[in-house]
């Protein structure tokens, strides 16, 4: 039997405030990426439980940092110049052009990752970094492309990804991201499931 998503979420709670977690203990100098993967289905619940976790977290005093994919986009493109444009142009071009077109401007190693370091930078004593929105810009940003190129600029602190669709390990397959459950996002070894991460009694 699965657990609810509230289930999960208080797993999550209670592994994102412990010392272990943040010390980034048990996972073998290891990048401290972790995936918590849920039904996109359940993707309303995720991001209301997602913002209540975020709320109690800096109540409580810890230092994080949200950043939702899909509003850094918009804002990367809008500071461009560009936003107005595509959504006047939006129904002339052609899926593939407008694709390549937004692609162009949200490039994950010179406008993403430059973007999100910046933010980063501004908050020295961060401690978790959430990363939302992950569905909202596929195919746009693909979610293994961006943990490869984060691990510059995210290394120092614990990094959780929201995933909507599934993580996981298949005999000659490998660990992989499925996104929705049905899409192979592609390979992605070094992240940890957190779903799977045991707290010391």
């Amino acid at each position: 039997m699965t657990d609810s998503i509230e289930q999960k979420f208080k797993h999550l709670r209670a592994v994102v405030e412990s010392k272990q977690f943040l010390g980034k203990e048990g996972i073998m100098n290891e990048v401290p990426f972790f995936i918590f993967p849920y039904s996109p289905k359940e993707e309303n619940q995720v991001q209301e439980l997602s913002q209540l976790l975020f709320s109690t977290l800096r109540k409580n005093g810890a230092s994080i940092l949200e950043i939702n994919l899909y509003d850094l986009c918009v804002d990367l493109v809008q500071e461009r110049g560009y936003w107005d444009k595509l959504i006047s142009k939006e129904n002339a071009l052609k899926k593939k052009q407008l694709k390549d077109q937004i692609q162009n401007l949200t490039q994950v190693d010179s406008k993403i990752v430059p973007a999100i370091a910046h933010k980063i930078q501004s908050q020295p004593d961060l401690q978790i970094l959430f990363i939302t929105g992950v569905g909202l810009v596929y195919p746009f940003i693909r979610s293994h492309n961006l943990l490869n190129n984060l691990q510059k600029v995210a290394k120092d602190f614990p990094t959780v990804m929201f995933f909507p669709g599934e993580y996981t390990f298949t005999e000659g397959r490998g660990q992989s991201l499925d996104l929705f459950g049905i899409l192979n996002e592609d390979k992605y070894y070094r992240a940890f499931n957190i779903e799977e991460y045991k707290l010391h009694s």
